[in-house]
């Protein structure tokens, strides 16, 4: 099976307690492609990056990850962005960007454009976010989705996190519109009540089921004691516990691992149920360390079980 995620990777800066900051890379779907590829999923990333010296030291620890690179497009004379993280005493986080200039920006852009739309469109899988759909703008998101539309055709699936940063859009209507289109063209949707919540409003959960049926859909809840992933998939309606979670330092990549270890799970012909219940497991992992990208070694031992998945 051929996976691309698509989106940007950033130059991050996690700050320490003592407020020291400690530099990296991060953005959502490349945590969701590095995650994948430790799971043993072949894919490639979907980005552009610039010439400098942060763009290279990127795709080499992505090689290291066992990330594809053939579709990461390099801009002469751009950089990456960067944003910053803080993260409170309950270990939620907050992000802080500059990244107008990002050359992940003009990844459907010409010129280069043509060959990325054409790459992409080949693919078994593509998995994007809200994110990704803030970066581009109105000419972007069109050629975006009429790339999705091409792979689809050709019988492709594609997923959709409803990943959501007001700071990305405009104004919300604007983001309205995109969320919408992304949705319908998703065969999988992974959707926040928060995010829903935020960007419809008490009509959010009802932009995301109006596709049941259609998508298979995970919608994440953490308003109880514990986060609940609610799996509807053909007539199933299926409330999946995550369970309890010895310790959370900081929720950084709570939803871009969970995102994985689902695909992953799926990918290797598990059910859906049993999809989330891995995703909860390797997302609390993640959330027991600091930073997006946890060690190796920390990799929750059922999750390796999917090493060497087939499609």
């Amino acid at each position: 099976m051929k996976v691309a995620c698509i989106g940007e990777c950033m130059v991050e800066l996690s700050e320490r307690p003592d407020g020291s900051l400690a530099r990296g890379f991060g953005g959502d779907t490349l945590n969701t492609a590095l995650y994948l590829a430790r799971l043993g999923v072949a894919v490639d990333y979907v980005t552009a990056l610039g010439d400098d010296v942060w763009s290279a030291e990127m795709t080499a620890a992505w090689a290291r990850e066992g990330i594809g690179l053939d579709r990461v497009r390099r801009l002469p004379g751009r950089m990456p962005g960067l944003y910053i993280i803080r993260t409170d005493e309950a270990g939620e986080r907050s992000f802080h960007y500059w990244r107008d200039r990002a050359a992940a920006r003009d990844l459907f852009a010409e010129p280069g454009a043509a060959g990325t739309r054409a790459a992409l469109a080949a693919y078994d899988l593509v998995y994007l976010s809200g994110i990704s759909l803030s970066l581009y703008g109105e000419a972007g998101r069109a050629a975006l989705s009429e790339t999705l539309a091409a792979l689809r055709a050709r019988g492709g699936r594609v997923a959709f996190d409803t990943n959501y940063r007001p700071r990305g859009w405009p104004d919300r209507d604007v983001a309205q519109a995109a969320f919408r289109t992304a949705l319908a063209q998703a065969d999988l949707i992974f959707a926040s009540a928060e995010d829903l919540d935020w960007l419809f409003g008490a009509a959010g959960e009802d932009a995301v089921l109006r596709h049941r049926g259609r998508a298979e859909i995970v919608l994440k809840a953490s308003g109880g004691p514990e986060p609940v992933a609610r799996v509807l998939h053909g007539g199933s309606d299926v409330a999946v516990p995550a369970g309890p979670v010895a310790r959370v330092i900081d929720t950084t990549a709570a939803g871009d691992s969970f995102a994985a270890g689902y695909l992953a799970a799926r990918i290797a012909g598990l059910a859906p149920e049993a999809a989330a219940a891995r995703a909860h497991r390797l997302a609390g992992a993640v959330i027991g360390h600091r930073g997006a990208v946890i060690p190796r070694d920390a990799m929750p031992a059922l999750d390796r079980a999917f090493s060497g998945a087939g499609a």
